[in-house]
């Protein structure tokens, strides 16, 4: 019996209902919302200790603090009357350095803030280090998601440069069938499209330059070594995706193995050319397109 319209638009839409179900079964789509969430929240948090400091910087201004953690508590703290800081709390807060901050304390220009704005500004402190422990649960869930979901890619390199890589591709799935090179750029999808169209330089890596292997290399091995770590997650996504080996410990000694021989060969220097010779070629390179410009208006006319 031919099935009416109505039927087949029924059975249609339960297996799409079906596929969505089983597309979200796999926790891909929690990790992906996951990393967003963490990296929004990481912007926002440090956009609200830029405010914090410039407002509580009139206050006082010679306050300098590596840790943003420890200014939020210090203002938190001491906001108040920074005078009834104690040397034993200080060293408590901030630890190493709590000799030169008392030292800033006896010394500084500020004054003391009112008790409205006291307030406002342990609100805001407040809210810092809310985020950051909110930051703090997110970190621990991706990693121990990551460990599930992708164990021969976490492995490899940090699991938030693996999730990151994830929602990039849209799905593990999705990420093994990419080829390395793709793998290599992900994220830096706009630089890529600058380059085609305007014929700047080609970026040589993405969400990887976040590897510390990567940033601390030297400038000339940065995109070699980014295509080592693609060439090798690009396996290892497939293992994860496919067949669920976990092969990651083998790759990891490849790894390893090519890096230190990057280390131990000396790459020669490119010999800086005058800034009058790069301006004379910019300027010729200029002109032979103006003049290939106009010689093909003028063949069209």
């Amino acid at each position: 019996m031919k099935e009416s319209p109505e039927e087949k638009r029924e059975r249609l839409m339960e297996l799409a209902k079906a596929s969505v179900t089983s597309a979200y079964s796999t926790g891909e789509h929690s990790v992906i919302v996951a990393i967003n969430t963490y990296n929004e929240m990481e912007r926002t948090r440090n956009l609200i200790h830029e405010k914090l400091e410039d407002w509580y910087g009139i206050f006082f201004p010679e306050l300098r603090l590596n840790n943003q953690l420890s200014y939020a508590k210090f203002v938190v703290i001491f906001g108040k009357n920074k005078k009834e800081a104690l040397p034993a709390q200080l060293e408590e807060l901030i630890g190493t350095g709590s000799a030169d901050v008392a030292s800033k304390i006896e010394k500084s220009i500020g004054n003391e803030p009112s008790e409205q704005e006291y307030e406002m500004l342990k609100s805001v402190a407040n809210a810092e280090i809310d985020l950051a422990r909110e930051e703090e649960l997110l970190d621990k869930f991706l990693e121990e998601r990551m460990k599930v979901l992708m164990p021969n890619i976490s492995y490899l390199i940090d699991y938030k440069v693996a999730a990151e890589l994830l929602s990039r591709a849209g799905s593990l799935s999705k990420l093994a069938m990419m080829p390395a090179s793709t793998i290599q750029l992900l994220g830096a999808e706009k630089a890529l499209f600058k380059h085609i169209k305007f014929h700047s330089k080609p970026p040589k890596y993405g969400v990887l330059f976040k590897l510390p292997q990567i940033t601390s290399a030297r400038k000339g091995d940065r995109g070699r070594i980014a295509r080592l770590f693609a060439t090798k997650i690009c396996i290892a996504a497939k293992a994860d995706a496919f067949t669920k080996n976990f092969i990651a410990p083998r790759l990891k000694e490849q790894i390893d193995l090519t890096l230190k021989k990057y280390a131990s060969q000396e790459r020669p220097e490119k010999p800086e050319q005058p800034q009058q010779q790069r301006r004379w070629q910019g300027n010729q390179a200029h002109g032979n397109r103006q003049g290939r410009a106009n010689w093909q208006n003028r063949r069209q006319r």
